[in-house]
């Protein structure tokens, strides 16, 4: 017999799905200009500027500050209230020499929108004589601070509210100087999914809660250089500019370690495509451009951004956007899975989602705002090279000197994208929001919103909202939720877990519960919380565990091959094989396994096996040596030192096993980290070794006592350093190998 409720019910459903159907946006790409091989290099107005930017139909880009409420700002970050903390390196390159930067004297400004139009209408000097400030995360109504040169980070609070901080705490301390040029620096402070803090080279992760801060070490260490950011799961993409790799290390969380897969960039990605000449690239036209005069390949990538608001098209959500300031155009990148492995291509044909004519134009940093649109932080200057690649003898300083590029300094702009059919939000007001109001929050279709309502609930520590938190991570989607309204349920309760993990109260039998979650996200979150009873031999744990090696999602295999290296027992053990066995052909998952099954083998230790002949004084040098080179060597000469690929039979620096520079007379090593090297090597152009004479005799000894170390000779010590140094003290041209080798 016909069931009339159930037919109405089934209708009325049908007519609803009908009318649920969302808009669909154009995606058009821009009529690109002829291009201008000499583009004129002076300053234009902001108002200027904004017509030489080129952007797909429907999309427009808006002026929100300019000099002189900024200058020269290289980051940004809002407060729980939407109030923006902008970076500035007052003292970059401020000459072609780039002298003066070390002076204490740039400032975080705080910006305000009064009216809430998304523009800014008051510019106050929060945080003055610093030195370079690059990195900055905003707590509750702390804000935390860290320079250049240096590991401390500094807590910053504004007590009396008159828009400038009179609060200053260091919250850890680090005494030793960070070693490398203005391009070995640390970025970052990113709050994680998992609610730790990231940056970039740096070894260290840190956590935040109301009782202080929390210090862990990384397994292979942090490498990325300029930029930092995180996807709905928590995998951090990090970005090298002179190992001139648009983005790495996605693969995995990072406190697995770095797995990077062949083919995860896609065929022809790193080929970028300017609208303009690209006159001032490092290593000239003969190497870096096109016949057109554009640049041939990617090179500074700076301050990229899993774009994860709600108000642009909903195809913009997940895509990775990548500045690339030397090209002046920003790279819109899709991110497929092909079975596990995340792979990233290009969403346009030969072109670019932003770029402009303008030569001052100087993408640095991308970022979701609390209004769901796409901010971009200009830097608008001439030079955007750090000062070591512009010396006497470079390819670059006379292009800069012949363009007046040297003149080009003290502005800077800060810029949102919108669509023209969709409004962006107005001003968030959080941070006087209850622990139990901010819950409703961890749902919202704003990433910004999602991450920073977790960041305060965990900050407050107030356990009254915990079985709000549960109730919500237990709640499986309905058919209604799952088939209608734009809420991604599965999303809010893996928000809702690691609320419960920041506040230290995520229970085995919530973890035993979502393990059979509907959702792949929610059962690779609850694995990933289930480390902490693998490590203590949790059987139950371990069998529920066990059921998945067979789950329909590869993702969830493959975190189980990851979080597996926490298990102690010989089943844990047994399970991790018979995964490697069955999923061998994967390479993301035979990748997790082997770095699970490496787990206790690290890099690290390895080293300290081969030197543990050494006397206790070697030993240091080169494990200190070792370090330094994984925080600043490793992009370009491999964390084997056997150069980085930089396609076909091809490296973007030599290889340092067995190189007769190494292994030779100590002095031609001392001499290449003092100052620098250019010229071909062995018939193959590399383009310029960066000198790094600017650090002192101990850093440059232990780095080449690592180096030597690994390839099995004497190591160099600190008064070799300064004699070396002290035999060449005016000298500030590269060496060659005509040079050294003679």
């Amino acid at each position: 017999m016909l069931n009339l409720n159930g037919l109405k019910v089934t209708l009325l459903l049908l007519v609803i799905a009908s009318c649920a159907k969302k808009k669909e946006y154009k995606d058009i790409i821009y009529e690109k200009p002829e291009i201008v091989r000499e583009a004129p290099s002076d300053f234009l107005s902001p108002e200027e500027s904004l017509k030489k930017f080129y952007l797909p139909e429907g999309y427009r880009i808006e002026l929100l500050a300019s000099e002189p409420m900024i200058n020269e700002p290289v980051a940004i970050a809002w407060d729980g209230n939407g109030k923006m903390y902008v970076a500035e390196m007052d003292t970059y390159m401020q000459n072609v020499d780039g002298e003066g930067e070390d002076e204490p004297i740039s400032q975080i400004k705080l910006l305000i929108d009064l009216d809430g139009d998304g523009k800014m209408d008051k510019s106050t000097v929060f945080i003055d004589s610093l030195l370079l400030p690059r990195m900055i995360l905003p707590l509750d109504d702390r804000l935390i601070v860290n320079e250049t040169y240096s590991y401390d980070l500094w807590s910053y609070r504004d007590t009396d509210n008159d828009g400038v901080a009179d609060e200053k705490i260091r919250i850890y301390e680090n005494p030793k100087r960070r070693g490398g040029n203005l391009e070995h620096q640390q970025s970052g402070l990113v709050w994680n999914l998992d609610n730790w803090v990231y940056t970039t080279y740096n070894p260290l992760r840190f956590r935040f809660n109301k009782d202080g801060i929390q210090v862990d070490s990384l397994v292979d260490g942090s490498s990325g250089q300029w930029g930092l950011t995180q996807d709905d799961l928590g995998n951090m993409y990090y970005s090298s500019a002179g190992g001139e790799t648009a983005a790495y290390g996605f693969q995995v969380p990072p406190i697995y370690g770095e797995v990077d897969l062949e083919g995860q960039i896609s065929e022809g990605f790193m080929e970028p495509w300017p609208i303009v000449g690209t006159p001032d690239v490092q290593g000239g036209a003969e190497l870096r451009l096109k016949e057109d005069g554009t640049l041939n390949k990617f090179t500074g990538v700076a301050g990229q951004e899993i774009f994860r608001g709600d108000k642009l098209p909903p195809s913009t959500y997940g895509d990775l956007f990548i500045p690339e300031p030397v090209g002046r155009l920003i790279r819109r990148a899709k991110i497929k899975n092909e079975n596990g492995k995340k792979v990233l291509y290009n969403a346009y044909d030969q072109a670019e989602f932003l770029a402009s004519t303008d030569l001052n134009f100087r993408p640095v940093q991308a970022q979701t705002g609390p209004d769901g649109s796409l901010y971009i932080v200009d830097m608008y200057r001439g030079i955007i090279q750090e000062g070591n690649w512009t010396r006497e003898g470079s390819h670059l300083r006379p292009v800069i000197l012949r363009k007046g590029l040297d003149k080009n300094i003290g502005r800077g702009r800060i810029y949102r994208i919108v669509h023209e059919e969709i409004k962006p939000d107005g001003k968030p007001k959080l941070l006087d929001k209850s622990a139990e109001e901010l819950v409703d929050y961890l749902g919202h279709p704003n990433g910004w919103y999602r991450n920073t309502a977790q960041k305060l609930i965990i900050l407050k520590g107030d356990m009254g909202v915990v079985p709000k938190l549960k109730e919500i991570a237990m709640d499986n989607e309905s058919f209604w939720t799952e088939n209608f309204g734009d809420k991604d349920y599965p999303r809010e309760r893996v928000h809702a877990l690691w609320t419960l993990e920041g506040l230290g109260v995520v229970d085995k039998s919530l973890i035993l519960e979502k393990l059979n979650d509907m959702d792949p996200r929610v059962r690779m979150t609850a694995i990933r919380l289930s480390e902490e009873f693998l490590k203590k031999g949790n059987q139950d744990i371990l069998q529920a565990l066990a059921k998945l090696q067979k789950d329909a999602d590869i993702n969830v295999v493959n975190q189980l091959a990851l979080s597996l290296r926490y298990s102690k027992s010989a089943d844990g053990s047994a399970l991790l094989g018979s995964i490697s066995e069955e999923y061998g052909d994967n390479e993301l998952v035979a990748a997790s396994v082997t770095l699970s099954l490496k787990a206790n083998d690290s890099e690290l230790q390895q080293l300290k096996n081969r030197i543990a002949h050494k006397s206790n004084g070697e030993k240091y040098r080169t494990i200190d040596g070792y370090d330094i080179y994984k925080q600043t060597c490793v992009t370009c000469h491999g964390p084997d030192l056997k150069g980085v690929p930089n396609g076909e039979n091809s490296l973007i620096a030599p290889s340092l096993i067995g190189s007769p520079r190494v292994i030779g007379d100590k002095e031609v090593l001392i001499k290449i980290l003092l100052n620098g090297l250019t010229g071909p090597i062995e018939g193959k152009e590399y383009g310029i070794m960066s000198p790094m004479g600017s650090n002192d005799d101990d850093w440059i000894g232990h780095v080449t006592t690592y180096i030597r170390a690994m390839n099995d000779t004497t190591m160099v010590h600190e008064n070799e350093v300064r004699d070396i140094r002290a035999k060449n003290p005016d000298r500030k041209a590269y060496w060659t190998l005509k040079e050294l080798m003679k």
